[in-house]
């Protein structure tokens, strides 16, 4: 199993391993495990819940402000641009002022983004999406290096629970958002409530942000073929594209169904109820595959069989959407949950197995981030063209489908047992 083999927890870059060891400057100080499981945990919490809250009150939010649909799609566009944008500095950041300051700065911008999308001015809105966005952006590109670094022989299953926590924090805000509209007085409490648990993750992040820096930086001296702080070029990396387009395709169709799922239900018949507790559900069940798949990836030295695996269950699920919406409506939201999960947590589970270390784990992450959702951001729009362009529903499920393909030989080249 590629995890089992022991990880250097400094940056290094691609070297033959008959080279002799690099020196370097090791920081005598690292933060108590179980604290760092319990920040990865809340951090990943944060992660989707100050977006998933949003969909549930879209519509109150327009009525606000008067909003028209272009308008208003930019609520939920403009975090996910940022997403990708954001995803370029992580890296830099963490290389110069450390992984743990990083992610405890992200979590204050995160609680303070939350804060601001909540002020008077409609402007504050979007303000607020992109300083969440750019938030995000950190806490998704330094965890699978956090973990490389400091699980190194248990990164698929730690990949796993941070996946599942982040899938958890999102489910509980779709669901909790309407309740705490009706408690707290409106939309804006209900979302600028999100900020308490940034706030608590933050204090459980401090001790860690100050035992690096009294630790000092990770330090590594020139190697061979470029410095440490470069490593491997991954643009020239087929691999890591395959990683990249991999993470960006399944992003694309999980924001596809966040976007459109309860509409093609509803404009088949439905009651919006339903869709509801059915598009609720859907994402519940996301929680079982981005457990169990990135576990199952762990164990195994070639990931090919397992990400065909999964894509054909989301493949079956959008084929059943396609021809019977209402009728399988619950069989299909579970076949295309599971495996939405499953395809995150095999996207993420690989940034870590096919990197060397846990720098290269970063920029990997990183890269994969920026250009996934930077693709991803195209899709609600991209099928919600179609739609209108051909009034139907036939083709915009069809486009899942081709990205469903895609999938499957993305999946057989990023799941090789090669390394970065």
């Amino acid at each position: 199993m590629s995890e089992s083999r022991p990880q250097t927890p400094l940056i290094a870059a691609e070297e033959p391993s008959s080279a002799a060891p690099t020196p370097t400057a090791v920081r005598a100080l690292r933060a108590h495990p179980a604290l760092v499981l319990a920040g990865i945990v809340l951090a990943s919490l944060n992660m989707r819940a100050a977006l998933a809250g949003v969909s549930p009150l879209v519509g109150e939010i327009n009525d606000h402000f008067g909003l028209n649909a272009t308008a208003s799609s930019l609520v939920t566009t403009i975090p996910l641009v940022f997403m990708g944008l954001g995803s370029i500095a992580a890296p830099r950041l963490a290389r110069r002022f450390g992984t743990e300051p990083v992610l405890c700065a992200a979590l204050v911008l995160l609680g303070g983004g939350i804060l601001v999308r909540v002020a008077p001015p409609v402007a504050a809105l979007f303000v607020g999406g992109a300083l969440v966005g750019t938030a995000i952006a950190f806490l998704n590109v330094l965890m699978p290096g956090l973990i490389k670094r400091d699980f190194p022989d248990r990164a698929a299953s730690m990949t796993a629970l941070y996946s599942t926590a982040m899938i958890l924090g999102a489910t509980v805000s779709a669901a909790c958002a309407v309740p705490l509209e009706n408690a707290l007085g409106g939309w804006r409490g209900s979302l600028a409530s999100w900020a308490l648990l940034a706030a608590v993750a933050v204090v459980v992040w401090i001790p860690q942000a100050l035992i690096a820096r009294r630790g000092g930086h990770h330090v590594t001296a020139p190697a061979a073929g470029g410095t440490a702080a470069e490593g491997p070029n991954l643009l020239r990396s087929g691999l890591a594209w395959q990683v990249t387009l991999l993470m960006g395709t399944q992003s694309l169709i999980a924001y596809v169904c966040i976007a459109w799922m309860p509409t093609v239900f509803t404009d088949h018949g439905m009651d919006k109820g339903e869709a509801g507790l059915v598009y609720a559900f859907y994402t519940l069940v996301q929680m079982a595959g981005s457990f169990v798949v990135p576990v199952l990836a762990g164990r195994l030295r070639d990931q090919r069989m397992l990400a065909v695996g999964v894509v054909l269950l989301l493949a079956g699920g959008a084929t059943g959407l396609l021809l019977a919406p209402v009728a399988g409506a619950w069989v299909w939201a579970t076949m295309m949950g599971v495996a939405q999960g499953g395809t995150l947590g095999l996207a993420l589970t690989l940034m870590v197995l096919r990197s060397r270390d846990a720098h290269t784990a970063a920029r990997l992450s990183g890269m994969a981030q920026t250009w996934g959702y930077l693709l991803a951001s195209v899709g609600p729009f991209a099928v919600g063209a179609v739609h209108q362009a051909t009034g139907g529903w036939g083709l915009p499920i069809g486009v899942l489908l081709v990205a469903c393909l895609a999938l499957v030989f993305l999946g057989l080249g990023a799941g090789r047992d090669r390394k970065i």
